[in-house]
């Protein structure tokens, strides 16, 4: 007698590949460089779907930070794990543990404003880093979505927690866009 077939559930080529991030990103989770690599795969993907899928890593909600490069100036994406404050989105500077801040941090901070891709939404965004109390809090609440306590454990510095604030646009002003094409 054969063993009982059961179907397989379908499943799309998105989310396939998906999985497959995830594992090889679990298998080099001390590797920082295969780690940028998956990272900038998944900003395209996030860019080509507007932010809408897919929108988790490790099933941590994600964004799509774009940035201009202080040195470069060039357009950077970056996909971050993120949670809401209110109507903030707040991230962690890890570098995945690294000793140095990273770069999409010292962008940010250079330029003072960003665009984050969010389910579905371009947002223009003011950063700050937050201390104290606050800071306590929001990690606590960024470490329940994502393995960032390991980050920590990895290096001397204190990672920073940024939020990042929707910028208000002036009464009756349309909110300015970083364009893709003038980063080029």
């Amino acid at each position: 007698m054969s063993p009982s077939l059961r179907p397989v559930p379908a499943v799309s080529p998105l989310s396939a590949l998906q999985g497959a991030l995830s594992g090889l990103a679990s298998l080099a989770a001390g590797a920082p460089a295969v780690l940028r690599v998956l990272s900038g795969a998944h900003a395209r993907l996030l860019r080509c779907w507007d932010g809408r899928v897919p929108d988790q890593w490790f099933g941590a909600r994600l964004l799509v930070l774009e940035t201009i490069g202080r040195r470069s100036g060039r357009l950077r994406s970056t996909p971050l794990v993120f949670v809401r404050s209110g109507e903030d989105l707040v991230v962690a500077a890890t570098n995945a543990g690294a000793d140095r801040q990273p770069d999409w941090w010292c962008n940010l901070r250079s330029a003072g404003e960003a665009i984050v891709v969010v389910d579905g939404r371009r947002v223009r965004v003011v950063p700050r880093e937050s201390h104290g109390a606050e800071r306590d809090r929001l990690w606590g609440t960024l470490a329940r979505r994502a393995p960032i306590e390991a980050y920590q454990r990895r290096t001397t510095r204190t990672l920073p927690v940024v939020v990042l604030s929707p910028e208000r646009p002036q009464s009756g002003a349309s909110p300015a866009r970083i364009s893709r094409r003038a980063a080029a």
